[in-house]
């Protein structure tokens, strides 16, 4: 695995935290700085409680980022999806295209918006919605208005692909990049590959506020529609008028969330730096075993929001690995077409079987920045110790 990309704060890529011998290696451990917590105070101080200048600093900063032309900030990334399909001109009934292997947030913002999820199975290499999957759907279908690739734990979807698919038939293209900030697909910055994209916040992802999600986009139209939905619909936002063009939400973020935000934010790309370090010591100790390790593309940057590998004996493991306090997590043990919440919809009754397989067979483990060099060789060793024993 090679990393073109340079990081201005290298100092803030490796954290040593040696664990105690009984304590857990986490699969995530959300870490706040000191400059955040100041700046936290800094707008208590100012009185700056919900949306206002911070808010403005911050989507400024990440669209500087991503480089795109804006960003709106919401209160999730849950709310940044509807916003940016109501934006996007989303009605009821449209058919939308997306991953049943995601979190389920991904496909509940579809019908939340008033659409239609349509699935389509993935490739079982990258987890991404497989292309040829996709215009199969799009083929057989009259009602797909657009597409939601999901980048699936800090890996991009094979956006050149989709984005001529969507070309080709009209379609509109949302990325889902709430596990992929910072991730790169051929060499272009995920946030400004389709229409719009939309990031979560959350205190697990690759950089947090808390809770809080941002739409980037560099069409004015998507923005300044969100811009209005995010907030009840008023003509300007922050303004404080009563002008309500439109029907919309509050789905704003607060001024508290964006100033954790702004600090995070610099941050991310040594923290990013720093789980692509563990990747690649993963990806060499597990060589020789029979454990399939992430895939990274030529011309792609993973930023390993999660490090999933996959095994066919996934449930034995991670109980080996919990025997020895090493936390795993399964990213996702159920396929979204299989929730009962989607009994339902038209296209549950489909049969994915890479989705289906991936859901019995993946497994992460621990790779979050926080990772000490003593709890990834206990990781490391755990790993060795169960597949020595087979």
């Amino acid at each position: 695995m090679t990393d073109t990309e340079t990081d201005a704060d290298g100092a803030d890529s490796a954290i040593e935290r040696a664990p105690a011998d009984d304590e857990s290696v986490p699969i995530a451990d959300p870490s706040l700085d000191e400059d955040a917590i100041d700046r936290v105070r800094e707008v208590l101080e100012r009185g700056e409680l919900a949306d206002g200048p911070e808010v403005r600093a911050f989507e400024a900063e990440f669209a500087a980022f991503c480089g795109t032309d804006r960003a709106v900030a919401t209160s999730n990334g849950t709310t940044a999806l509807v916003t940016a399909l109501e934006a996007l001109g989303l009605e009821d009934g449209d058919a939308v295209v997306t991953s049943p292997f995601s979190f389920v947030a991904s496909a509940n913002a579809i019908r939340l918006a008033g659409g239609t999820p349509v699935f389509a199975d993935i490739d079982p290499e990258t987890y991404a919605l497989d292309p040829g999957a996709v215009e199969r759907v799009v083929r057989d279908r009259e009602d797909v208005v657009g597409l939601l690739p999901v980048h699936l734990y800090g890996l991009a979807a094979p956006m050149p692909a989709l984005s001529d698919l969507a070309d080709e038939h009209g379609l509109f293209v949302l990325e889902d990049a709430c596990q992929a900030h910072g991730a790169k697909c051929e060499g272009t910055r995920v946030g400004t590959l389709g229409d719009a994209a939309c990031f979560s916040f959350y205190p697990t992802k690759n950089m947090t506020t808390g809770e809080g999600g941002i739409v980037t986009t560099d069409r004015e139209d998507v923005a300044d529609r969100a811009a209005r939905y995010v907030n009840h619909g008023r003509g300007e936002t922050g303004t404080g008028g009563y002008d309500h063009l439109e029907l919309g939400h509050n789905h704003r973020m607060t001024g508290i969330a964006a100033a954790i935000g702004r600090v995070q934010l610099e941050r991310l790309p040594a923290r990013n730096r720093a789980r692509r370090e563990h990747a690649a010591a993963y990806d060499e100790a597990f060589t020789d075993l029979s454990l399939e390790t992430p895939t990274e593309p030529a011309r792609y940057r993973h930023v390993y929001h999660q490090y999933t590998v996959r095994a066919n004996d996934r449930d034995a493991l991670a109980a080996a690995l919990a025997e020895r306090n090493v936390d795993t997590g399964i990213y996702y043990e159920r396929p979204i077409h299989r929730q009962p919440a989607y009994d339902s919809v038209s296209t549950a009754a489909a049969t994915f079987p890479e989705a289906e397989r991936a859901a019995e067979e993946v497994l992460s483990l621990p790779v979050h920045p926080m990772l000490s060099a003593d709890g990834r060789r206990t990781v490391v060793e755990a790993v060795h110790d169960y597949y020595d024993t087979q």
